[in-house]
């Protein structure tokens, strides 16, 4: 059990709150039973290493307050909404003889004991926490399920989990599932299209007419290229034929 220790405050201000959270206290309450509310503080760093866990609000602790200790449990815890700090927590009084209801964490061991899980199939939780009904003397710190021999295709129900005495579950009208062992999710890869297994090398239609495009425009330069070559040599044949008519003009007498 976890013991804490309290200091009464006094007042209840905002500003004087906000005073005892730069002191390092969590301003707190104490309601229930007989006894009139009392407004008390907290060290925080007392309280750092039960706040955190998921069985918090389920776990029973001795309140020494001012000397005067007292069985309480946590109710409710305010964050703020920046930082996520503890501002203020409500701690109810455990009576004797009654019965609190309570969210209770469930744990699972022997994994590898599993015979499914070992075959590849996986653990699909429902509920990672069960509402019970439980004796204020006699309140469970978690539920724990054995996988001990579980396959692949078994439900987990609550009727197959063995509770401590005096407790019970809120929902009482059916037998709820609490986890089971599912079978593996096979993903199939999808098929490689057609284009894709053409073997490397050979032309596409798209390729082999580029190819012979650019063909067809080379030859049509070459041919270009010639006939201009062609040209410019009867432009000078033509003048040479010219000058010689000239020369052979006979002189007049």
């Amino acid at each position: 059990m976890n013991n804490l220790k309290a200091i009464k405050r006094e007042a209840a201000s905002s500003g004087k709150n906000n005073k005892l959270r730069m002191e390092g206290l969590i301003p707190a309450i104490l309601y229930g039973g007989k006894n009139s509310n009392t407004k008390i503080s907290i060290e925080k760093k007392s309280l750092n290493n039960i706040l955190n866990s998921d069985t918090f609000l389920s776990t029973v602790i001795e309140l020494d307050v001012d000397g005067k200790k007292e069985k309480v449990i946590p109710r409710e815890v305010a964050y703020h909404v920046v930082s996520d700090e503890p501002i203020h927590i409500d701690f109810m009084r455990i009576l004797s003889g009654t019965k609190i209801t309570l969210e209770i964490p469930v744990e699972f061991k022997n994994h590898a004991e599993s015979p499914g899980l070992k075959r590849g199939g996986v653990l699909n939780i429902v509920r990672r926490k069960i509402e019970l009904k439980c004796p204020a003397d006699n309140i469970p710190d978690n539920i724990v399920i054995d996988l001990t021999g579980l396959d692949i295709g078994t439900s987990i129900k609550i009727s197959s989990v063995k509770l401590a005495e005096g407790v019970e579950p809120t929902i009482s009208d059916r037998d709820f599932v609490i986890a089971t062992v599912a079978a593996p999710t096979v993903i199939k890869e999808p098929e490689k299209p057609a284009e894709a297994e053409t073997a490397e090398g050979e032309a596409t239609p798209a390729e082999g007419g580029e190819a012979t495009a650019e063909a067809a425009k080379d030859g049509d330069a070459v041919k270009k290229d010639e006939k201009g070559k062609e040209q410019g040599g009867d432009k000078k044949q033509g003048g040479d034929s010219k000058q010689t008519a000239e020369k052979k003009t006979p002189e007049k007498k």
